[in-house]
């Protein structure tokens, strides 16, 4: 067995923030850890195990092939997907150091490293917003990333850091330079990517040891655009006290699913973005001619940021960028924040009509405060929203073939105060919609906005017995038309629609529901009618 040296910290009652927050999506969405790896103590066998598979790997199916089913064990089983990712993509992320110093104030950062006989240092500016503090922070990679005047605005301190000071682009794979590398050595498999995670987390830490009077020890957020957002993708994935990831724009290397990537025309290819820069880990060399043999892929490291806040920006007007893989890579990773019960907690956003590269973007601003005063003030609600450009929009259903369960407590108990967790509940006004007496179909608006809206329907077995296979039918409004559509599969996009399980969610068992949940362009004051759910 397999064990990262991870030096545990004091068990506080910070640490319980994450369990509390699974309960439900009414609860606060601040579920950040205490720890930068909750799950280091889990064992996690010591070999890679041989993949060839063209869809997507199961986020819920664990290494020795039993399938999660209590949120207590997706702890561990997020811990096989970050031993997976660093072994065949990023490259290791070594323990916590075994000295972290420096200082903050309102202008800067400084971070002191000693490992293993090695020390380094590295520092960052700081722009504090107006106000009194101590603020909430977002460390911006090389200054590039989520729009820091909308940061600022919203109250949270920017602190811009220079990745480049601590993984140097430019650099040979046998002959990396940085403050990573003086400590873990130049020729160290592990990529700028994640090298840059880990001056992430030191800054973090010195955050933490600095008792609070400028910023906020438990509120940080990442953002970064284009290889920047590469880094901030990994980032929030690999330290589980980051409240709020924002990568934008990341590209290849980035959220886009590696798989699609390979199918996406015009896209970086995977031999490219290896070999632009080190940006991944040397491993993943042995996988660019076929990601079919990843075990993970990035839909999974969604899925490791779950349950904190995510907002995915992305450009679907620049090829080079895979914004189709992206949204592929978003929706499967979603899935794994819905069976946690937090589904409310990512974001996703294409349908934008600039096409300049990192270009700051009306359509984002909302979500973007939305998203700090969240996850980082603890003052609003979550954006909670899918908009997907129709130009450049993935089909989740034909990239999988497994079902999202709904996890439970610790045990096969319902969470506390959520006996009817979100989308199980009948819809308001239709307590028995119409059908064939075998299934029933209710319909939730998600979320809308100007032009566009969000929905969700849930189909419940009302039968004795398991249902096998069911269709959904409904009238959209005039001006109403569905732009993406996931776990269902579609006859039309307007007017009267018909919608028919996908392959993996077409059983439900007695008195059990699927979900499946689309965006649409038009008003969406008038609610999808005439839902009716019949079964052959």
């Amino acid at each position: 067995m397999h064990f990262h040296r991870y030096r545990p910290r004091t068990w506080t009652a910070a640490a319980f923030v994450v369990a509390a927050s699974l309960v439900a999506t009414t609860l606060s969405p601040r579920a950040a850890s205490a720890d930068e790896h909750d799950g280091a103590d889990c064992a996690v066998p010591g070999s890679v195990p041989s993949v060839s598979d063209s869809l997507l790997p199961d986020p819920f199916t664990k290494l020795d092939g039993t399938r999660v089913s209590s949120r207590a064990e997706w702890e561990c089983r997020r811990a096989e997907i970050h031993e997976l990712a660093e072994r065949s993509v990023y490259g290791e992320k070594p323990a916590p150091p075994d000295s972290v110093t420096g200082t903050v104030s309102s202008s800067s950062i400084t971070v002191n490293v000693t490992d293993q006989g090695r020390s380094t240092s590295f520092s960052a500016s700081v722009d504090l917003p107006s106000g009194s503090g101590p603020f909430p922070a977002v460390i911006v990679y090389g200054g590039f990333g989520a729009d820091t005047d909308t940061i600022k605005a919203a109250g949270a301190a920017v602190i811009s850091y220079d990745p480049f000071a601590v993984g140097a682009e430019g650099t040979s794979r046998s002959n990396k330079q940085g403050a990573f590398y003086d400590i873990y050595g130049s020729s160290s498999g592990t990529g700028l990517l994640m090298s840059w995670a880990w001056g992430t987390s030191r800054i973090i830490d010195v955050i933490e040891q600095s008792g609070g009077g400028v910023l906020q020890s438990d509120a940080t957020g990442v953002t970064g655009c284009s290889r920047y957002g590469k880094g901030a993708f990994v980032a929030g994935a690999f330290d589980q006290r980051i409240d709020l990831t924002m990568p934008v724009e990341s590209g290849t290397g980035g959220a886009p699913v590696f798989r699609g990537i390979a199918q996406e025309s015009g896209s970086q290819p995977l031999d490219s973005a290896y070999g632009e820069e080190p940006w991944l880990g040397d491993a993943f060399g042995s996988h660019t001619g076929d990601p079919s043999t990843l075990p993970v892929d990035t839909h999974e490291i969604v899925g490791m940021i779950a349950p904190r806040g995510l907002l995915i920006m992305e450009n679907p007007h620049v090829e080079w960028l895979g914004a189709r893989s992206g949204s592929v890579a978003a929706l499967g990773g979603a899935e794994v924040y819905r069976a946690l019960g937090a589904g409310e907690n990512i974001s996703y956003s294409s349908d934008v009509q600039d096409g300049t590269h990192c270009a700051t973007r009306s359509e984002w601003q909302g979500p973007l405060r939305q998203s700090i005063e969240a996850f980082l003030l603890g003052t609003g609600e979550a954006p909670g929203v899918f908009r997907i450009s129709s130009s450049k929009s993935g089909d989740l259903s034909g990239w999988r073939d497994w079902q999202t369960p709904t996890l439970t407590g610790d045990g096969d108990e319902d969470p506390p105060g959520d006996e009817d967790p979100p989308g199980d509940e009948d819809p308001p006004g239709d307590e028995d919609p119409p059908g064939d007496g075998v299934c029933t179909a209710g319909y939730r608006t998600v979320n809308s906005w100007s032009g566009g809206f969000q929905g969700e329907v849930t189909v419940r077995n009302d039968s004795a017995g398991a249902l096998n296979g069911w269709t959904v039918d409904m009238a959209l409004a005039s001006g109403q038309s569905i732009s993406n559509l996931w776990n269902g599969e579609s006859t039309g996009t307007s007017g009267a629609v018909t919608v028919g399980n996908t392959p993996w969610n077409g059983t439900v068992a007695a008195d059990g529901t699927v979900t499946f949940g689309f965006t649409a362009t038009g008003d969406s004051s008038t609610e999808p009618g005439g839902l009716t759910c019949s079964s052959p």
